[in-house]
């Protein structure tokens, strides 16, 4: 996979909503781990069919639960990096509708492959691949800093490679796309089909969320002109 660890677009406004969803998922995921929260507040397919009020509530919560530290890490990592700029274009109410819908929408497709399973579902991934699908279509240029997958060629090309936005979040869909078609959950695991649920929701989605519609060239003279602001700042300091 391309490890994300950074992209270089601003933003205008402060993603408040960003920061609450990453702020939630930390403070669950410490819960779970004191025992506070166990896995009866993870969504389950079959339970839809049997108690539907019971189901609909766990929709919700399961989307702020984390099986282990690499799993909240990773998901959070991705977050932080895009989930700011999209909150920027949607804007911070739409932002939270946004997201919460492309976890919705990963539950969705989860169930419709598997709708007697008992497994538990847990996790921000399906919530966050409908933010990097959104990402992906608003800022497909972006450069994107990823750690080099290829370890052998750290010491000709360095351990970071900079990447469009397109090439890594695509290259993130189509390793789940493929996934989803060729791997099994009946047994537990990854829920591959979710993250391609509330990535194809994120695409579907996105243009009725967003408000402010900045291209790169936007954001690159908002950040010129920031420039001059903050060392003028500076120099008063």
């Amino acid at each position: 996979m391309l490890l994300p660890l950074g992209d270089h677009l601003p933003t205008r406004t402060v993603p408040f909503v960003n920061y609450a969803i990453i702020a939630a998922n930390i403070v669950v995921f410490v819960l779970q781990l004191q025992g506070t929260v166990d896995d009866g507040l993870a969504f389950r397919p079959r339970r839809l069919f049997v108690d539907p009020g019971g189901a609909a509530i766990t929709v919700l919560t399961s989307m702020f639960m984390h099986e282990g530290v690499a799993h909240i890490a990773g998901n959070m990592l991705y977050l932080w990096i895009f989930g700011d700029n999209v909150e920027d274009a949607m804007g911070h109410a739409r932002y939270l509708v946004f997201y919460v819908l492309g976890g919705v929408c990963a539950l969705a497709a989860q169930t419709a492959i598997d709708p007697t399973t008992s497994i538990p579902m847990l996790g921000a991934s399906g919530a966050i691949s409908a933010v990097l699908a959104a990402y992906a279509f608003l800022y497909p240029r972006s450069p994107v800093t990823v750690l080099n997958p290829f370890w052998p060629l750290w010491f000709f090309w360095g351990l970071l490679l900079t990447s469009p936005a397109w090439l890594v979040i695509g290259f993130f869909f189509v390793m789940n796309l493929w996934y989803a078609l060729t791997q099994s959950t009946h047994g537990g695991g990854v829920a591959f089909m979710a993250h391609v649920g509330g990535f194809v929701g994120g695409a579907v989605l996105f243009r009725l969320f967003t408000v402010h519609d900045y291209r790169l060239e936007d954001y690159a003279r908002h950040e010129r002109w920031l420039r001059p602001r903050d060392e003028r700042r500076a120099s008063r300091w």
